[in-house]
This record gives structure tokens, C-alpha cells and sequence, in this order.
């Protein structure tokens, strides 16, 4: 009878990279509504000042 093979342990996986993945990692700027919300709030202001 043959002995059992040696198996190899795989290298353990970096644990940042998943959740970095699916965040779509990227750069960092304000989201869309942020950048409306802020246009509005800018908006009203220069109408107020006037």
C-alpha cells in the first residue's frame, strides 16, 4: 500500500483585499448626493448673501 500523499497548505490570504475589492477600492472623494447636497447648500447661500 502506497502512503497518502503530502499535501500542500496553500498561503494564507491577505485579509484586506477582499473587502477592499468590493468596495472598489479607489479614490477617495464624496459620493454624488454629497456633491449635490453640497452645490444646494452653496447655492442658497450665494442667494441669501444677494
Amino acid at each position: 500500500m502506497k502512503p497518502p500523499l503530502k499535501r500542500r497548505v496553500p498561503k494564507p490570504r491577505n485579509p484586506y483585499v477582499a473587502p477592499a475589492r468590493q468596495r472598489k477600492a479607489g479614490e477617495h472623494e464624496k459620493s454624488v448626493g454629497a456633491k449635490r447636497q453640497a452645490e444646494k447648500q452653496a447655492l442658497k447661500k450665494s442667494l441669501e448673501t444677494q
